[in-house]
């Protein structure tokens, strides 16, 4: 039996899956058969948001939507057609139509795999945690430049903000779905530091070891140069120490007689 949910509203969703998707016509396909594969059983909805392509990309999910209806189809209205907000900006805007409790993300590029998604929820329950964050380090096969740039920034970052999370890039996450929404990721770069920002906010994020395969269709969107991501990550880690320091607790419950 397929899972999912038959309609909008009609029933309580567990997790609400958001995977950006920029010119991947050829992955869309895969994508949703791995996660209707993955969370059988899980009451849940996929949203992919199509950000500015100019493939296919839209008519693929669109096609696939006929015949799955917890599956939907959201697109970037005020960036030109090719340019895209990026991906923070298409959390942003996925994790605001979310009507799951919970909240998974992902790329659209099938590197990261949907099959880790029931164990990921699996360690949220037993650990009683609010985030499970992925971690790629130990399968990741990167050249030399990258490997050096990835420790340079997880330096940077321990020493500014304090962040311990291994690979704070690796989009493969599950969170309370308050967590998606107080991320202000309408700022370029900052679904990178999701993590450290729900610590900042006082909730508990532990990390998982996921898997991590080469992306086999279509073309990577990140450069590998210093001015392409090490002095922007650098600058990007600076506002985010001001954001913490500028931070105050607003967790609340209500009381009643």
């Amino acid at each position: 039996m397929t899972s999912g949910i038959p309609a909008q509203g009609e029933h309580d969703i567990e997790l609400s899956v958001i995977a950006p998707a920029h010119n991947e016509q050829e992955n869309i396909a895969p994508l949703v058969s791995e996660i209707e594969q993955a969370l059988v059983g899980v009451r849940f909805e996929c949203i992919i948001v199509d950000d500015g392509s100019t493939d296919n990309t839209r008519q693929v999910i669109l096609e696939h939507m006929a015949s799955r209806p917890w599956l939907r189809c959201i697109t970037m209205t005020a960036t030109p057609l090719g340019k895209g907000g990026g991906q923070s900006a298409a959390f942003w805007a996925g994790f605001r139509q979310a009507r799951g409790r919970l909240v998974a993300s992902l790329d659209a590029d099938l590197q990261n795999d949907p099959a880790d998604l029931p164990a990921m929820l699996n360690l949220l329950r037993e650990r009683g945690a609010d985030m499970v964050q992925g971690d790629r380090s130990h399968a990741r096969r990167d050249n030399a430049v990258r490997r050096i740039g990835s420790r340079v920034g997880r330096l940077f970052r321990r020493m500014l903000l304090g962040d311990t999370i291994r690979d704070t890039g690796c989009s493969l996450r599950i969170m309370k779905r308050d967590i998606a929404l107080m991320i202000p990721l309408e700022f370029k770069g900052m679904h990178r530091f999701i993590p450290v920002s729900a610590r900042q906010a006082g909730y508990r994020v532990v990390e998982m070891r996921v898997n991590h395969r080469p992306r086999v269709a279509g073309q990577t969107k990140y450069g590998l140069g210093v001015t392409k991501r090490a002095i922007p990550g650098l600058i990007d880690c600076f506002a985010v120490r001001w954001m913490g320091k500028r931070r105050r607790p607003v967790l609340h419950e209500e009381v009643h007689p």
